[in-house]
């Protein structure tokens, strides 16, 4: 028979700090790769950038003493950490039901209920996470307008969905809180709701809707103000002209070229001349940017494409190995005339940007990663008394912000639409 134990200790022991950063880590790709630092406790962070380095050079004399460009060094900062949390609940009489009518939290129905919610919860947090890290504040984009009285709404991210998800649809006019009552994968559909009861579908006809022209777009909850996001890739390695922020941490982009990432139009690459258009991209990076930038970070469609015409031509490109990870991202290196680049497909990019990235100028810091709420008594979970029963919750959270501090470093191909 199973040993009993209260529910505190069999809580800390499969969803200690390790294994949640662990697996975390480990199933997105931004979290395993960038450099972390996890000492920020909240208040000013200082962002130091190099705004200009020494390059007095003379021929046949010295360079005046008072004529020396001297580095130049700028001070961005961040006032204080975003905040993303995850919760996880039990119902008391699910986890003793299990445990043989003793009216005892036990091992045995703890067992039966952790491990597929831990590994559920893990997913979803690790997309929703990734999502934003990587392409921005929304979710996923409406494709059609929504303005009927049956909850529909068509998206361009379905498998992003999950029933029971909270998301706000908004548009410039317009903003509906909605929960999934029902997903077709294969039309992009999802029915809303408009509580948890799933009853009333969402009456988008009301004030008109929201429709595409107006930039219709689904947010998890809370990421509909843009101030409690985490700033993203696409934010600081665009220019504001192309999309992408105008400030990076307090400092105007276009003051500095160490501030600029390289951006690259591309809304001339076709399924034909994908890899050709690529490479080409990375030799301008190269010329304009501070270093190689050897990850192209992509998504699955992109990634296919370069996989399909690497199958068909043996010409200019060889397809030197092929790594598959199993939380989500495939990795192919790409020895070409022009050198060698390490194409990354990774399931939360959208189709419409290409990053370059240089890990050595990016870093996420944190404070303390993510970890459990615990209450004064070292408890990780909270006990609610309802009529209907006791219900257990569990809180994880994560505090601190991704920083790109040598912009010019890397690189982004946008307004990619093939």
């Amino acid at each position: 028979m199973a040993t009993t134990r209260s529910f505190n200790s069999m809580l800390n022991e499969y969803l200690t700090y390790d294994l949640l950063m662990a697996e975390l880590e480990k199933r997105n790709y931004i979290l395993e790769n960038v450099e972390k630092d996890d000492k920020w406790r909240g208040g000013n962070l200082v962002v130091p950038f190099q705004g200009a380095s020494a390059s007095s050079f003379a021929y046949g004399s010295l360079t005046d003493v008072t004529d020396i460009a001297e580095n130049l060094y700028v001070r961005g900062g961040v006032s204080g950490y975003k905040e993303i949390w995850g919760t996880m609940k039990w119902n008391a009489r699910d986890l003793e039901e299990h445990g043989g009518g003793s009216g005892i939290v036990s091992e045995q129905s703890f067992l039966k209920n952790l491990p597929g919610m831990i590994e559920d919860f893990i997913d979803n947090m690790k997309q929703v996470v990734s999502v934003n890290l990587l392409v921005g504040q929304h979710y996923m984009k409406l494709t059609a307008d929504a303005t009927a009285n049956n909850g529909t709404i068509v998206v361009d991210r379905v498998e992003r969905t999950w029933i029971g998800q909270k998301l706000i649809i908004k548009d410039s006019v317009n903003t509906f809180t909605t929960y999934v009552k029902s997903i077709n994968i294969n039309t992009n559909t999802v029915i809303v709701a408009t509580d948890r009861t799933y009853v009333t579908v969402t009456d988008f006809s009301a004030g008109g809707g929201v429709t595409v022209a107006n930039g219709a777009k689904a947010y998890v909850d809370g990421a509909q103000t843009a101030a409690n996001t985490f700033t993203s890739l696409r934010q600081q390695l665009l220019s504001a002209v192309n999309g992408g922020d105008a400030t990076l941490f307090g400092q105007t982009k276009t003051l500095y070229p160490y501030l600029q990432s390289t951006n690259i139009l591309g809304s001339d690459i076709t399924a034909s001349n994908f890899l050709d258009k690529i490479f080409d991209a990375w030799t301008r990076h190269r010329q304009l940017g501070r270093s190689g930038a050897a990850d192209v970070v992509m998504s699955y469609k992109n990634l296919g494409t370069a996989m399909k015409l690497l199958e068909r031509q043996s010409g200019p490109y060889k397809n030197v190995e092929m790594k598959v990870n199993i939380y989500g991202w495939t990795e192919i290196t790409i020895t070409g005339v022009k050198g060698t680049l390490k194409f990354v497909g990774v399931q939360e990019m959208d189709d419409d940007v290409i990053y370059f990235l240089d890990w050595k100028g990016i870093k996420l810091h944190s404070n303390k990663f993510f970890r459990k709420q615990q209450t004064p008594e070292g408890l990780s979970y909270f006990t609610i008394r309802n009529t209907t029963g006791y219900v257990y919750i569990s809180d994880v959270v994560f505090y601190g912000e991704l920083i790109v501090n040598k912009p010019s470093s890397c690189g982004v191909i946008y307004s990619i639409s093939y």
